[in-house]
C-alpha cells in the first residue's frame, strides 16, 4: 500500500487564494491589511524566513513594514518599538521573527505585542483564549497542520493522537486544537517511556523533533494505514529532512507529508491568514 501524499504547496496555495479574496473585500472597505516584521540581529535563517513572509505578503496584497534592528539593541529600546507599532493604526499585524539575541527576554518581547495584532499566536492572552476554545489568532503551524486535515477530510474525532513535541510554538496549542476536534491526545517528549510502543498505537502521529541525532521516525513505529505529520525541518544527509524519511513512511501510512513541501508552506500561509483576521478585526473596534 502507498498512501497519499499531503502537498502543502498545493493547500498553502489554497489558503493563499482565499487571503487574497479577503484582503481585496478589506480594501472596499478602506482597511488596507499590513504586516510589521522586527528583526533583531543578522541570523541568515531568520533574514530568509522574513524575506519569505514578505514575498509572500507581495503575493496577497498585503503591505509590510520592515524592521531590521542592530543585534546591539536593548530591551527597552526593543520594547518601544512594539510599543509604537501596537499604537500605530496602519499596522495590523506584527511578528518578532525568533530566537532573539541571548541578552534579549522572548517571554518579556512576545508579551508585550498587543493580543489583537499577534500574528503569530504566541501572547499568553491568545495562548489562555486558545485553552478556552476563544482565540481568534492561533499560532500559525497548528493551525496549519489543522487545515492540512480539512484539505483531505481526515476527521479527527475518537482517533488516538501521538504528538511529539510539547513547546509553546507547536506541541502545546496543537494539543488544544486536537482536543477541541474530540480526539485523544497523547503528547510525547524527551522524557517518555516506550515512545515507539506508544507511536504503534496511534491512529494520526505527528512529530516535531527536529534532531535525527536524538529521534527519527521510521516505518516500524506506526501502523499501518496511521496519518503522519511531520513538522521537523532540520539537515540530513546533506539534505533538508523531518523526523521521518518520506519515501519510507509513505508505504506504510494512509497519509503523509513530506519535507520540505509539507508542514513549512502552511506555516507562512497562516500567517497571512493571521493578518487578515487581525485587520478585519480591527476595523470591527474601530482602529
Amino acid at each position: 500500500m502507498t498512501g497519499t501524499k499531503i502537498d502543502g504547496k498545493v493547500i498553502a496555495q489554497s489558503v493563499k487564494d482565499r487571503v487574497k479574496q479577503a484582503v481585496e473585500q478589506l480594501k472596499t472597505q478602506g482597511i488596507n491589511p499590513c504586516l510589521a516584521t522586527v528583526l533583531v540581529g543578522d541570523n541568515p535563517a531568520s533574514a530568509t524566513y522574513v524575506r519569505n513572509k514578505h514575498n509572500a505578503c507581495q503575493e496577497v496584497g498585503i503591505a509590510t513594514k520592515d524592521h531590521k534592528l542592530e543585534s546591539s539593541i536593548t530591551q527597552e529600546e526593543l520594547n518601544k518599538i512594539i510599543d509604537e507599532l501596537n499604537s500605530d493604526n496602519q499596522v495590523h499585524g506584527i511578528l518578532v521573527q525568533l530566537p532573539l539575541p541571548k541578552h534579549l527576554d522572548e517571554f518579556t518581547t512576545i508579551s508585550r505585542i498587543s493580543p489583537l495584532k499577534d500574528v503569530d499566536g504566541l501572547t499568553p492572552h491568545n495562548a489562555g483564549l486558545l485553552s478556552m476554545k476563544k482565540a481568534a489568532l492561533v499560532a500559525c503551524t497548528p493551525s496549519g497542520v489543522m487545515e492540512m486535515f480539512d484539505y483531505h477530510n481526515i476527521d479527527l474525532e475518537g482517533k488516538n493522537i501521538v504528538l511529539i513535541n510539547r513547546s509553546n510554538l507547536v506541541g502545546k496549542p496543537l494539543y488544544h486544537l486536537l482536543l477541541q476536534r474530540n480526539a485523544t491526545v497523547i503528547t510525547c517528549h524527551s522524557k517518555t517511556k516506550n515512545l515507539d510502543q506508544v507511536c504503534r498505537e496511534a491512529d494520526i502521529v505527528i512529530s516535531a523533533v527536529g534532531d535525527r541525532t536524538k529521534f527519527t521516525l521510521t516505518s516500524d513505529m506506526i501502523k499501518e494505514g496511521a496519518v503522519v505529520i511531520d513538522v521537523a525541518i532540520t539537515r540530513h544527509n546533506d539534505k533538508l529532512a523531518g523526523d521521518a524519511d518520506y519515501d519510507e513512511i509513505i508505504s506504510k501510512a494512509s497519509f503523509a507529508t513530506p519535507v520540505p513541501g509539507g508542514v513549512g508552506p502552511m506555516t507562512v500561509a497562516m500567517l497571512l491568514k493571521n493578518t487578515v483576521t487581525a485587520a478585519s478585526l480591527s476595523g470591527q473596534i474601530g482602529h
